[in-house]
């Protein structure tokens, strides 16, 4: 069995992921989230950093457990998304790794984006790789990112251009911030989500955009004062995730309304949200990465290495 092997280290997790080159199949996964204090709201760079650093070797053994392959490539992620500028120190954990793993074995070494890797992501978990011979959108949103994606088809695989974003606060900051001001834990999606699925209420209220473009700061604002009213905190997380569906269904009709009715693709971590899922495929007939791979994982990276490998192949 040939395989390559795809690392990602973005803010707040660790993660390997291998492709078997026969079939372009993930068969193997395997990811750490990096520790961050109770009451703490994310983590210092030369702090993640060196948890990165600390994790890659456990996590890199873990994902070859029980396989017997030959490893053809190595792919990473090199920066956080395709705009220019696009940088954090995290990443250069994973590709010191990347780059010395590839060395050593006499391999190729691919990279990309951190954001290239969740748009694979979700086109795999989607079942949809396919969509990648055509244009489409696809939105990442995580706590790093708020950004509606134009891609299309390139020489390098795709092409991405960023066409409407959060101009502030990002929609994986807000749920965390508000979340941590209600005593739960960092990162806070799952637990906020558990108590927005306990209440009854239908929000209507959203951000106001700026051509497809919205900010986000109000939110964390509105959720303390409902809260400071005696708002429960079921009804104010609903209300969290209300405001942030309508406003990406406002911003996805924005899109399409400009580029046509392509393909709508929703990626990143706060898109395992059922909440937003369940609106946004009614409203927009949109399609959700799965959430095992909507998180920060490795198997879009392994993805994009295995696609480039087999175009030279080719």
């Amino acid at each position: 069995m040939q395989v390559i092997l795809g690392i990602d280290t973005s803010n707040y997790t660790t993660s390997a992921a291998l492709v078997d080159c026969a079939g372009g199949e993930v068969i193997a996964a395997t990811a750490k989230l990096l520790p961050v204090k109770d009451g703490e709201r994310g983590l210092r760079q030369s702090d993640a950093l060196f948890h990165h650093t600390q994790a890659l070797p456990e996590i890199v053994k873990e994902v070859y457990r029980g396989i017997d392959a030959e490893t053809v490539a190595v792919a990473v992620s090199e920066k956080p998304a395709e705009q220019e500028g696009s940088y954090m120190p995290c990443f250069l954990a994973g590709i010191n790794a990347a780059a010395v793993s590839a060395q050593a074995l006499g391999v190729p070494l691919y990279t990309t984006s951190h954001q290239v890797g969740h748009i694979l992501a979700c086109l795999y978990g989607c079942g949809q790789l396919e969509a990648l011979q055509s244009s489409f959108i696809c939105f990442h949103v995580s706590g790093g990112t708020t950004d509606a994606l134009f891609v299309q088809p390139s020489a390098d695989l795709i092409r991405v251009e960023r066409v409407a974003k959060s101009a502030d606060l990002k929609a994986g900051q807000a749920v965390d911030r508000i979340g941590v001001k209600m005593g739960l834990a960092f990162p806070a999606g799952k637990e906020l989500e558990a108590l927005a699925l306990k209440s009854d209420k239908h929000y209507k209220k959203r951000a106001s955009l700026k051509g497809a473009d919205c900010s986000l700061s109000g939110l964390e604002n509105l959720a303390a004062a409902m809260l400071a009213a005696g708002e429960s905190k079921e009804d104010t997380a609903k209300f969290t995730f209300d405001y942030l569906a309508n406003t990406l269904q406002a911003m996805g009709e924005s899109l399409l309304e400009r580029y046509g009715r392509l393909p709508l693709f929703f990626a990143g971590g706060v898109m395992s949200n059922t909440i937003i899922k369940n609106q946004l495929s009614s409203a927009l007939g949109a399609s959700f990465c799965p959430p095992a791979y909507a998180r920060d994982n490795a198997a879009g990276i392994a993805l994009y290495g295995y696609l480039q490998w087999k175009n030279l192949r080719n």
